[in-house]
């Protein structure tokens, strides 16, 4: 805390938490600091002087998200009186209780909450208190400052026709215009931005008491939440080419209404319509095909000159040009990984190490040790100046190629199970890995600079995106994602030999094939197409292999969707 009339310190506080504090607020009205952290927790600093700054209350976003949500399933069984069917969990209700996400606190904003309902008779316009929206990574939050308890929660995975399920930002009006307030939120995987015009008031007496056990009145019936929500919210899409073409028409002031209308906009001539009437953009990378004739030429010419194609009417290989011995006793290699250029080979042993060779096997680049079991997997990133692995011990490492010291580790306290098949994923934005049933996305920051005072300790930072668990499986045993252009499909085989698909754009599962082979798959290859292509990146996806005890199968991903 500081004076800023004089430019000084007035107060300091300790390390609160281990994760990175994201958001804060000032709320002028209590004398209150408010700030939240990426793992959902939320800590109120109270700013009276007497108080020294000390913590009035600690809030734990994910279990009051889950006691809300369970006091809605329970007032609607309630609210539905006549049905005798026992209450059950939806989606529409909750947020997947399979899926685990960090909850990161992404904004903290004044709640015009009383404006709302100033024209109503309702028991909230008679209180004295201060609410407040809180914007997470999957949905909006209302909190009573009074007693700490949600008064409204919306998921962005209750709508359908809204594309975004894992928002990167989000931004909040703080004021309410026609009791409806506007919210901006940027998607973690696409290059778009969604406009969300809530009706406040709407979304709080669908989740209040009175009005779900309106059910238990002859004379009135409920209304399915299910379909009723849908209508709070209004939803508008953006590209990165309509964002400033929007600005100049004053799309963010308070006269949307009369600008935005149910046709398509067009600015001027030689503009195509951009009306958020069409359907939203999915395709997250779209190469430049519109090479001239000469540079497409010399651009082939370029990728014959550095890379030799094997003939197609020649045999395969039966004879090896060079073997040599990695260590000085027999010791099992467990993986092997060319870097994308092709010009060094990653090895990881049974002996705890990584060897690093030139591709032509004359020379070894570089030894990394460290791990405190077998070295299971490798991976290298899109611009080959990184190299991750996995081991048997439950730890990662990020090292870089140039250094001995790993940029990047992760102990044995964040997985339960092996740490399995780690990768970069999405240009090197972030790593997928394997521990035990499900999958982790995780993010991440690598520094590699050292501290003088603090030469031990660690300043590349990393932070779970979000947990995927596999369906109906006791371990994972392959996977398989693309790095090197921009795909938002991961494939993932388990024990139980199925093959699935997931989306990480809408955060779910699309796809089970059940009994792909008659044991468990444990390799899956994607065609990830060549760098100089031009061809849509798309297409690579379409097709995948699978090795499973019983033989190798191909299959085509346009038949699952």
């Amino acid at each position: 805390v500081w004076d800023y009339s004089t430019n000084q310190l007035i107060y300091q506080s300790g390390i609160i938490t281990a994760s990175p504090l994201l958001s804060l607020l000032i709320d002028e009205e209590n004398k209150q600091i408010i700030t939240g952290c990426a793992e959902g927790q939320l800590w109120i600093f109270s700013l009276i002087s007497d108080h020294n700054y000390r913590c009035v209350a600690h809030i734990n976003l994910k279990k009051e998200q889950e006691k809300f949500c369970n006091k809605l399933v329970l007032l609607t069984f309630l609210g539905e009186g006549q049905n005798n069917s026992k209450p059950c969990k939806t989606d529409n209700m909750r947020p997947e209780g399979s899926v685990e996400t960090s909850l990161p606190i992404l904004l903290i904003e004044h709640c015009d909450f009383f404006v709302c309902f100033h024209n109503e008779g309702s028991k909230y316009s008679s209180q004295n208190t201060s609410y407040f929206w809180i914007g997470t990574s999957t949905g909006l939050l209302i909190i009573n400052l009074a007693n700490f308890e949600l008064e409204a929660f919306l998921s962005y995975k209750d709508y359908s026709n809204l594309s975004i399920r894992i928002a990167r930002t989000c931004a909040l009006t703080t004021k309410a215009a026609n009791g409806k307030v506007l919210c901006l939120i940027t998607s973690m995987f696409e290059d778009m931005i969604a406009m969300l015009e809530v009706n406040l008031a709407a979304l709080v007496r669908t989740q209040h008491r009175d009005f779900l056990l309106r059910g238990n009145r002859k004379s009135l019936s409920v209304v399915a939440r299910k379909h009723h929500v849908f209508k709070l919210c209004k939803i508008i899409y953006f590209n990165s080419k309509n964002i400033m073409l929007k600005k100049k028409v004053n799309y963010f002031t308070t006269g949307v209404k009369n600008t935005v209308k149910d046709k398509p906009l067009v600015f001027h001539n030689k503009i195509k319509s951009s009306g958020y009437t069409a359907a939203p953009r999915m395709t997250m990378f779209s190469p430049n095909s519109n090479l001239k004739k000469k540079e497409v030429s010399k651009w082939k010419t370029s990728c014959k000159c550095k890379n030799k194609e094997y003939p197609l009417e020649s045999y395969p290989p039966i004879k090896y040009k060079k073997e040599i011995s990695v260590t000085y006793k027999p010791t099992p290699i467990f993986c092997v990984r060319y870097s994308g250029d092709g010009e060094l080979l990653a090895c990881g042993q049974a002996d705890k190490t990584v060897l690093i060779f030139n591709s032509n096997l004359t020379d070894v680049h570089n030894v990394f040790s460290g791990h405190d079991g077998a070295v299971n997997s490798v991976g290298w990133s899109h611009d080959r100046k990184w190299l991750i692995s996995s081991s048997e011990d439950r730890t990662l490492r990020v090292w870089s190629v140039c250094n001995k010291e790993p940029a990047l580790i992760l102990g044995k306290e964040k997985f339960r199970k092996t740490v399995r098949f780690a990768q970069f994923y999405f240009i090197d934005t972030f790593i997928l890995l394997c521990s035990g049933a499900e999958f982790h996305l995780l993010s991440f920051h690598l520094d590699t600079t050292k501290d003088d005072l603090k030469r031990y300790k660690q300043r590349s930072v990393c932070k779970l995106v979000q947990k995927f668990p596999m369906t109906s499986t006791m371990e994972i045993t392959s996977l398989s994602a693309v790095n090197e252009f921009y795909s938002y499909i991961v494939l993932t085989a388990g024990s139980n030999r199925a093959l699935e698909v997931f989306d990480l754009n809408a955060g779910c599962s699309t796809a089970v094939i059940k009994e792909a082979h008659i044991r468990s798959v444990h390799q899956i290859c994607q065609n990830k197409g060549s760098s100089f292509s031009t061809q849509q990146p798309e297409a690579y996806n379409l097709f995948l292999t699978t090795a499973s005890g019983d033989g190798i199968k191909l299959w085509d991903l346009r038949t699952l969707r």
